[in-house]
């Protein structure tokens, strides 16, 4: 086994970088419970594109060898999101949901390949995507279905909290929200 490696981009630069990761995508995405096909790829490929021109953004790439082996990508959230909102089975407070474009960053995807699973690597994607970020916290969504129990042990003993059921659009299904402090600040819900 070779040493894992990773690689970091930001802004701009993540954009041109889907190439590097999509094929690495469409396997793990193709598991259950996520069972995606063609155009789940398509929607994904439209997506991420829109993600990789937000503020803050940040992709790491794994990879053992040349082969990719993971991934995981966020950015901050913006004044106007909608995040906080879709959280449905808890009431925050509005101090919590107020975001300033710094507050808090996102992890849309943080994923690993079967073979490398369990061997440290998606711990080391999650640490070097979050290092030498300067928001207050970071927040994610997991799926709740027994596949996803893994992701889910893996968030909490890295310091998540459970907030509550995101649906994020209609046809959407559901997610657990998890937050988790970065730094000393207004994070706490009330």
């Amino acid at each position: 086994m070779t040493t894992i490696t990773y690689d970091r981009h930001e802004g701009t630069e993540a954009a041109a970088q889907l190439d590097e990761f999509l094929a690495a995508y469409e396997e793990i995405y193709a598991e259950p419970p996520y069972s995606e096909g063609p155009r789940d790829i398509a929607e994904f490929i439209e997506h991420y594109q829109v993600h990789a021109s937000r503020a803050g953004m940040q992709l790491v790439i794994a990879r053992d060898g040349s082969e990719v082996v993971g991934f995981t990508y966020g950015y901050l959230l913006a004044p106007d999101t909608r995040w906080w909102h879709n959280v449905q089975d808890v009431s925050l407070p509005p101090e919590f949901m107020e975001e300033d474009g710094s507050r808090t960053f996102v992890i849309i995807e943080l994923a690993v390949r079967k073979p490398w699973r369990r061997r440290g690597v998606a711990a080391g994607l999650h640490e070097q995507l979050l290092d030498g970020l300067t928001a207050e916290r970071v927040t994610l969504t997991v799926r709740p279905e027994p596949e996803a129990a893994p992701a889910r042990s893996a968030y909490l003993a890295w310091g998540y909290e459970r907030l509550g059921i995101s649906h994020p659009w209609p046809e959407a299904p559901l997610y657990e929200c998890m937050v988790r402090p970065l730094r000393p600040g207004r994070s706490q819900r009330g």
